[in-house]
């Protein structure tokens, strides 16, 4: 069992601490599990620990809508209470109830 904890949910709306865009997680890694090549590409002087966790966003910025890896330490809630306009939203999730997302009941 994995004793780290996540600060961030499933559902929860974030934006990224540096760059300018905001996104739903729709998963967590308690720590890093991409690749070595995806780690070093990102310029050193802005590279997260491993040791933490990352999480998996349905990202948007004003032009465009992706899917984001980012690490906990970048990421701050995002107060805004705006749609994520993402056009998987609708499929992982069933609705939103004020900033936050929740996932259809099994």
């Amino acid at each position: 069992m994995n004793s780290k904890k996540a600060k961030f949910s499933i559902g929860d709306v974030v934006k990224h601490r540096h760059f300018n865009f905001r996104g739903v997680i729709y998963d967590v890694d308690f720590e890093f599990n991409n690749s070595e090549d995806w780690y070093q590409s990102i310029p050193k002087d802005v590279r997260p620990r491993k040791d933490q966790p990352f999480y998996h966003l349905l990202a948007e910025n004003n032009e465009i809508t992706y899917e984001a890896y980012v690490s906990e330490q970048n990421l701050i809630v995002d107060q805004s209470k705006e749609p994520i306009r993402h056009p998987l939203v609708n499929e992982m999730f069933s609705g939103k109830k004020g900033s936050v997302y929740y996932k259809p009941s099994n």
